[in-house]
């Protein structure tokens, strides 16, 4: 199983919003908010999952989970964890 971490850190000298390595280590900069901040996260996580995916087809499938989750009110909150996923684990 892939495990994925993300780190948060001002990214203005790599002149990018985030970063996504092999190890699947994320570095997301952490003045994103918002709707911004999901589609970064989403890019950076299918990045991990997808790496030999072309920029392209990252950028279309971030910006379209994106506009689906946002447009379904999915948004930053709280962070309770105590709610399964479909794996079973929490």
């Amino acid at each position: 199983m892939l495990k994925i971490k993300i780190i948060y850190r001002k990214l203005g000298r790599e002149k990018a919003h985030g970063l996504a390595s092999k190890d699947g280590i994320i570095e997301i900069d952490e003045r994103l908010k918002g709707k911004k901040h999901l589609e970064i996260l989403i890019h950076e996580i299918l990045h991990c999952i997808y790496p030999r995916s072309s920029e392209a087809t990252i950028v279309k499938n971030s910006v379209l989970l994106t506009r689906l989750l946002w447009k379904e009110g999915y948004r930053r909150v709280d962070q309770k964890e105590d709610e399964p996923l479909q794996d079973g684990l929490i």
